[in-house]
């Protein structure tokens, strides 16, 4: 009898001592979170640095430099797409300390054109969409005659093949907006892939490659430097900032393509640090300063929910399919 009083008192304790367990875990995570961050986080950017997927995470790692009382440090990891960088972010401790900002290609894209994938997209855990810039159609004035989208049109059908268009790389949002374009316009224009916008700006400036499909954000600067000219802008309708420049769409009726910049955890990282990084996200986009320094790239502050990111990223998953299987677009 002793011996089985015992041992029931033996199970009790391990059950007891168990559920202590999971307590104190479960107790762990907000007071995790609520210390986070503790020392400096990274902020993994798969593109190169000087383009807006470099410069716009910047500004929001400074203001949560500040806020925070710790450092929050941008690391460059450039290649196939934005795909390096993202594996990075992907296989790194879901500890909130290692982020990943990104346009849409590694987020929404890439699933529907690589063949393989060393991560799951889908596994990133959103934070927020920090902003979303137009892209528009620039070209080299010294390269392309051509003032309007009708000129462009015309000019590339009577030479197929032979205007130039830099792009981001394969299957970014550039590439995917030129080949948007061509398949609308009915045109053929030759792809020139590079590693981000910043090369490809630089080419453009240059005179090595005549046209892109490039965000507003580094690249007009280079139009207000006289440097590129502004044909028109591929978001649904004019840009308030710039009422005199004629959206894409207004020749060929419901083009649109819009480049957004969103920040994600790695897989599984506790939703309490996610929620407290959201909540700093937020409030730098409130910040005047903040909302100066992204108009200066011609961004709008977006920001929300983690939910309401995830939801969004679900309809961008959709739609950039919808443009990779109506274009035929392939990495090739």
């Amino acid at each position: 009898m002793m011996s089985k009083n015992r041992a029931v008192s033996s199970r009790c304790f391990g059950w007891t001592l168990s559920a202590l367990v999971l307590a104190l875990g479960a107790m762990a995570l907000p007071a995790q979170a609520q210390d986070f961050p503790t020392r400096t986080v990274k902020i993994v950017v798969p593109f190169p640095a000087g383009g807006t997927a470099d410069v716009m995470p910047r500004i929001i790692a400074d203001w949560l430099s500040r806020k925070w009382g710790q450092s929050v440090i941008i690391e460059n990891r450039s290649g196939a797409g934005g795909n390096v960088g993202a594996e990075v972010a992907a296989k790194a401790d879901p500890d909130g300390y290692t982020l990943l900002s990104s346009p849409p290609p590694p987020l929404v894209i890439n699933q529907n054109l690589y063949p393989h994938l060393d991560f799951d997209p889908q596994q990133f855990v959103p934070i927020a969409v920090v902003g979303r810039v137009p892209n528009a159609l620039v070209v080299n004035p010294d390269k392309i005659a051509a003032g309007t989208v009708k000129d462009f049109i015309a000019y590339a059908q009577a030479n197929p093949g032979k205007i130039t268009t830099a792009t981001q790389g394969n299957g970014t949002t550039s590439h995917l907006t030129s080949e948007l374009f061509q398949m609308m316009a009915k045109v053929k224009l030759q792809n020139v892939p590079y590693r981000g916008s910043a090369p490809a700006l630089n080419d453009l400036v240059g005179g090595a490659v005549d046209s892109m499909f490039d965000n507003l954000g580094v690249s007009m600067q280079l139009v207000k430097a006289g440097k590129l000219k502004l044909v028109a802008v591929a978001a649904s309708k004019r840009v308030t900032t710039l009422p005199d420049v004629p959206t894409i769409a207004e020749t060929l009726p419901e083009f649109s393509s819009v480049t957004w910049y969103a920040l994600v955890a790695p897989p599984k990282t506790p939703t309490a640090i996610v929620d407290k990084i959201n909540a700093g996200v937020n409030e730098a986009l409130r910040d005047p300063d903040v909302q100066k320094r992204l108009a200066d790239l011609s961004a709008e502050p977006v920001g929300g929910t983690p939910q309401a990111t995830a939801a969004y990223f679900h309809d961008e998953v959709e739609r950039w399919k919808n443009v990779i299987t109506s274009a035929h677009v392939t990495l090739d």
